[in-house]
């Protein structure tokens, strides 16, 4: 049998349904404090249950569907460059059988972050939306506890060995900026001296600007260097979370 005539005789109805949806992890830096966008979901299942933002899968790519999906819960608006700044990657794929109560779904999960993001506003078939600390955001529904866990867990790391902490700041930063990117996203405290020496032995990691802050720090001083990501697309020697960098010494 050639494939067209396998194809005309093909009915998908003889496989068990199967549906495709997409959850985002998005990741901001709000207050000094490591925030995720979540959603009140305003239709069962779990009706004013917290969630992740996320939904089923158009005629359209995984990535595009995330996009889409970010961009009506934050009011950016797609094709205007808006999203541009926003760092898109895929995840993890969840597929247990009775993750949804409705019926097989399947969901790709996609990991965001953004230096800055507005107040979101909800989309369609949520109720409310907003930005949660993420040491807040539990008892979300579904099996969104555990990719949330395991988005946190992917980001914590790439800090370690990729410079994705400039993705949280603007396109101008000093050191300090930078460190606390880290600290928010580590949860762990810093030494400013330490973490300055660290940042500058990375080839590639930052580069100078040749300019300074408009003013000094708080108490005084000397204005602070800027910087810029540089050309580096893994860190090395990597940048260990310092409770990591106990256990490997």
């Amino acid at each position: 049998m050639d494939e067209t005539s396998f194809l005309a005789g093909y009915d998908p109805r003889d496989y068990p349904a199967i549906a495709v949806t997409v959850d985002v992890v998005a990741l901001t830096i709000r207050g000094g404090r490591l925030c995720v966008l979540l959603v009140e979901r305003g239709e069962q299942p779990f009706a004013g249950h917290r969630a992740l933002p996320g939904g089923f899968v158009r005629e359209e790519t995984l990535g595009e569907a995330a996009l889409r999906e970010l961009a009506e819960e934050t009011g950016l608006t797609p094709g205007t460059g808006e999203l541009d700044r926003v760092h898109l990657e895929q995840l993890q794929t969840y597929g247990d059988p009775h993750r949804d109560p409705r019926m097989r779904v399947v969901s790709v999960a996609y990991l965001a972050f953004a230096p800055s993001l507005p107040e979101p506003t909800a989309g369609s078939d949520a109720a409310r939306a907003y930005w949660v600390p993420v040491e807040e955001a539990k008892d979300l529904a579904f099996d969104h506890d555990g990719i949330l866990a395991d988005g946190l867990e992917r980001a914590r790391a790439k800090l370690e060995y990729t410079p994705l902490a400039t993705a949280f700041t603007g396109a101008e930063f000093t050191i300090g900026d930078l460190r606390q990117v880290y600290t928010a996203v580590w949860g762990e405290e810093l030494h400013a001296g330490n973490f300055h020496r660290k940042v500058l032995s990375v080839p590639g990691f930052v580069e100078s600007t040749g300019e300074t802050t408009a003013r000094g720090g708080e108490r005084g001083g000397p204005r602070a260097r800027l910087y810029r990501a540089g050309d580096a697309r893994l860190l090395h020697p990597a940048l260990l979370r310092p409770t990591r960098e106990d256990r490997v010494r």
